[in-house]
This record gives C-alpha cells, structure tokens and sequence, in this order.
C-alpha cells in the first residue's frame, strides 16, 4: 500500500507559463522524492506597461510518501 500527499506550491518565469511549470517541479524534486505529478490549479500573468513580463503558475503536487522501517 502507498500513501500519498498534495502541496501546493507557486513558480514564475519570464519566458512562458510551460517554463514555470517546469521550473517549479525542477525545484520542488530538489528536496521531494517521488513526486508523480501535477495539477496546474491556476494561471497569472504580470502586466508592466501594457506588455506580459512574467507568467505565474499554481501547482498541486503529488508525491508517495516513504514506506516506514520494520
């Protein structure tokens, strides 16, 4: 049997809103094992002077949690 867990978590690029996505399970991965995937929950994008300058992503990731020891 595995267990399961949700975080949610937040990135940015300047480029597109597939690179914040990228970017943010490429960081996420550095300290979550086992991560199986994600929902992207909500999309935003910052306007400076009438032009997009950063695209804002919010993830739900899902990851396994570690078996205990016997």
């Amino acid at each position: 049997m595995s267990v399961a867990k949700v975080i949610e978590i937040t990135a940015s690029s300047k480029k597109s809103f597939e690179d914040a996505i990228a970017q943010g399970i490429s960081r996420a991965s550095e300290t979550i094992a086992d991560i199986q995937g994600a929902w992207v929950q909500d999309q935003k994008v910052v306007v400076n002077k009438g032009k997009v300058t950063e695209y804002r992503v919010s993830l739900k990731v899902t990851f396994v949690l570690a078996g205990k020891g016997k």
